[in-house]
Parts: structure tokens; sequence; C-alpha cells
């Protein structure tokens, strides 16, 4: 195996299974819209983990955009959990920080 090709040995890049959240809630008109997105990977090690998820939303890249989603109600939002998963395509979408989920793990 080439170098280039080895996964990193830190485990917080480990490939395996995921958990991706996506959060709704009402906005001022009453309209179920995106509160946030975020992912976490499942721990292997057995015993009690603790993960902090940074939340993120994306946005308009327009100010066209903003007003047009502010007016209909209808914010930016992704159709494809795997976008959240797997980050690739998403160095070029806006987004913005949207606070944080903790979760707790319980491995056997």
């Amino acid at each position: 195996v080439q170098p280039w090709c080895q996964a990193p040995s830190h485990p917080h890049f480990l490939a395996g299974p995921q958990i991706v959240l996506s959060v709704y809630g009402p906005d001022f008109f009453g309209h179920d819209v995106v509160r946030g997105y975020g992912a976490v990977h499942v721990p292997f090690v057995p015993g009690r983990h603790k993960r902090t998820i940074a939340m993120f939303v994306p946005e308009s890249s327009s100010m066209l955009q903003q007003f047009t989603s502010w007016f209909t109600g209808r914010r930016p939002e992704f159709t494809d959990p795997k976008v959240v998963a797997q980050g690739e395509g998403r160095e070029v979408t806006r987004v913005r920080s949207q606070g944080f989920v903790t979760v707790s793990f319980n491995v056997m």
C-alpha cells in the first residue's frame, strides 16, 4: 500500500458507521425549517463515550436568494444526507455554524 493511500491512524478519522443528524424546527411563520446538520462517527471501543457534534446550516449564496428564502419561508437545505456524512463537495457550499449537540454512546 502506498503511503498516500493509507487511512490516517488517528481514531477520529477511521472509516465506519456514522450518525447523521438533521434537526428541524418551526420558524417565525410556523414553517418547519432546518435548524442544523451534523455527523459523528460511532466509536468502536467498548465503554461510554460522549461526543459533541458541531451543527451547521447551509446559506444562500446571493442577496437575492436570501431575500427569496426569507420571503417564501423556504431556507436552503440538503436533499441527500450523504452530503453531511461524506463532506465531498461541501468545501464549495456556504454554511453557517449553528451550535452543538452532545451525544452519548454506550458501546458493548
